[in-house]
């Protein structure tokens, strides 16, 4: 058995990674390789490259093309030194897309699923068709996506989000502090270098005026705790964890998060959130012209509405942060229906077993 090649560019996937491989290998696989996390990483193979690899933006990409671009060669020299039975691509569509353009045309006879589906939904609708060319199976985490993909003529195969089962077992006995705000600044580097500085600078007004007020932000490594330090200030009563995240999702009252995967584990716990979203402005300015939605957060286009505030680009302002933070403290009611709403968004993600479906998929491939 050749086995399986699997490529994660971040954080989230690394999680999603690790959990495939830990179902596959009681199936009986026993071989793996490819890209991913720590976690990917630790449970055999796979080399672990995220830190560097998980950049947001057009921008960000194209300053580091040139390790991108080794990587790419990187990767089908080993895909054809290798020739697993199976490629799984763990949603990073702009690398792994192209990866499955490239293998189809070298490797006809490989077996290509993507895991998470890309939001094609929103931008590149035409991108649909050529997927079908290039993909065995798409194994999309969201209902409505399987409709988009099918309209294009690809097959999907909704399987449920993956964070159910992962946050299931995260589940604590927490009380929520009236007083603690949680800050959740981000998984990547760039982003918490863009995004944590207004949060920084509402923590320091809102802690000002209400001095009983504590802030805590989790910190997925030390590189980026680090990061996170090198952006304080003396004086600032803001406490970094290593890990954490879920539990500062059962614990805080509110808390200001950045867009991406968080914000379902939010919406999962019941932490009343808004998002927060920058990028770099050549990024802004291109996705304004090919995105075709009217919201950027996952919660809210699953609910049809905006369940959670969304502070974008030049929007997002310390000033706007402190009132909503504010007004969330001063609310209980409010944030108790918010919490609600949030929670009932969630139960549109599926009742769990998605690594279980998953890996089902990726052995009827390999049989």
């Amino acid at each position: 058995m050749a086995g399986v090649y699997l490529v994660a560019g971040e954080v989230s996937g690394d999680l999603h990674g690790a959990e495939l491989m830990a179902e596959l290998t009681k199936r009986g696989v026993t071989t793996f390789a490819g890209w991913g996390g720590p976690r990917m990483a630790e449970a055999g193979g796979t080399k672990d490259w995220v830190e560097k690899a998980g950049v947001m933006g057009i921008w960000d990409v194209l300053k580091q093309y040139g390790w991108f671009r080794e990587r790419f060669h990187e990767t089908l020299a080993e895909i054809e030194n290798i020739r697993p039975d199976v490629l799984v691509l763990i949603d990073y569509p702009g690398f792994n897309l192209r990866l499955a353009k490239a293998c189809r045309a070298r490797f006809p006879e490989l077996k290509i699923v993507q895991y998470v589906c890309p939001q094609v939904w929103a931008w590149k609708r035409s991108r649909i068709p050529k997927m079908a060319k290039w993909l065995d199976r798409v194994l999309c985490l969201f209902p409505f996506e399987v409709e988009v993909l099918e309209e294009g003529g690809c097959p999907g195969k909704w399987v449920g989000h993956p964070i159910v089962d992962e946050l299931k077992e995260k589940r604590g006995a927490f009380e929520r502090e009236e007083k603690l705000v949680g800050l959740f600044p981000g998984s990547r580097r760039r982003e918490v270098e863009r995004l944590f500085p207004v949060m920084l600078e509402a923590a320091r007004e809102i802690s000002h005026r209400r001095p009983e007020v504590r802030f805590e932000v989790p910190a997925v490594s030390e590189t980026l705790a680090s990061a996170m330090e090198d952006l304080m200030e003396p004086g600032d009563c803001i406490e970094i964890k290593l890990g954490h995240s879920a539990e500062l999702m059962q614990r805080a009252s509110c808390a200001l998060m950045a867009s991406g995967t968080a914000t379902l584990e939010a919406a999962f716990f019941g932490l009343p959130h808004c998002l927060v979203y920058r990028v770099a402005p050549l990024t802004w300015s291109i996705g304004k012209r090919v995105v075709k939605i009217e919201r950027i957060g996952i919660v809210n286009i699953l609910a049809g509405e905006d369940v959670t505030p969304e502070f974008l680009q030049d929007d997002l302002r310390a000033d706007v942060l402190v009132e909503w933070v504010e007004q969330q403290l001063d609310d209980r009611s409010g944030r108790e229906d918010l919490a609600a709403r949030l929670q009932s968004v969630a139960g549109k993600l599926g009742d769990g077993g998605v690594h279980r479906r998953v890996a089902d998929e990726v052995m009827e491939l390999m049989e």
